[in-house]
């Protein structure tokens, strides 16, 4: 299938603007003094400042772009009228000469400044935060009941018996075996006595 062929009214019109503007320049530079291959380099010049601008404003609209599109646009328009008849082109003044002579330092002044001068990088904006993920709470863990150990058991030493009291004992002891005929108990003795019952068994140890 055969795609047809239209016709762009706007491309064709700056085809032709371009060419104009391009033999404009190149005449103006010729006129100026510049021969040869130097009057097609004005041009070409001219032309590629543009890009460099029509480039730097695709990303960033800052002045600098701005400027120099008007420096380009100044040089092709005036071109464009100089070699209307509005300029005697047989004889250049002196001070367009000048501005021909200087005009290469000045584009690739602006060219370069276009091409490495680094565009605003803009405001880094700060990520949202993560969203935070309630995590389950951990299980309690249960207390273990720890049954302290006994506390070892302190040596029982005997209470210190006094001689008289021991001496008592022993004639209690041995009243006790003539009406009875056996020995002295302990509880026995403690009653006869009243001591307590560790002291009362601590007598009858050393009685036996």
């Amino acid at each position: 299938m055969s795609r047809s062929i239209r016709p762009d009214a706007v491309l064709v019109q700056a085809v032709i603007a371009g060419a104009l503007s391009f033999a404009h320049l190149h005449d103006l530079a010729e006129a100026a003094g510049q021969s040869g291959w130097k009057a097609w380099a004005y041009p070409v010049s001219v032309d590629l400042l543009l890009v460099a601008v029509w480039r730097r404003l695709r990303t960033e609209r800052s002045g600098l772009a701005w400027f120099w599109f008007l420096v380009a646009l100044v040089a092709s328009l005036g071109a464009n009228i100089a070699t209307a008849g509005l300029l005697d082109l047989e004889h250049v003044p002196a001070w367009l000469r000048i501005v021909v002579a200087g005009w290469p330092a000045l584009a690739f002044l602006g060219g370069t400044l276009l091409a490495h001068t680094p565009a605003p990088t803009p405001d880094l904006v700060p990520a949202p935060p993560a969203p935070v993920v309630a995590q389950p709470a951990p299980e309690p863990v249960p207390e273990q009941i720890v049954t302290p150990e006994p506390a070892p058991a302190l040596p029982q030493t005997a209470p210190s018996v006094p001689p008289a009291l021991v001496d008592h004992a022993r004639k209690l002891a041995a009243d006790h075996r003539t009406r009875t005929g056996t020995d002295i108990d302990t509880a026995t003795l403690r009653t006869r006595l009243g001591i307590p019952e560790d002291l009362a068994g601590a007598i009858v140890a050393q009685l036996a």
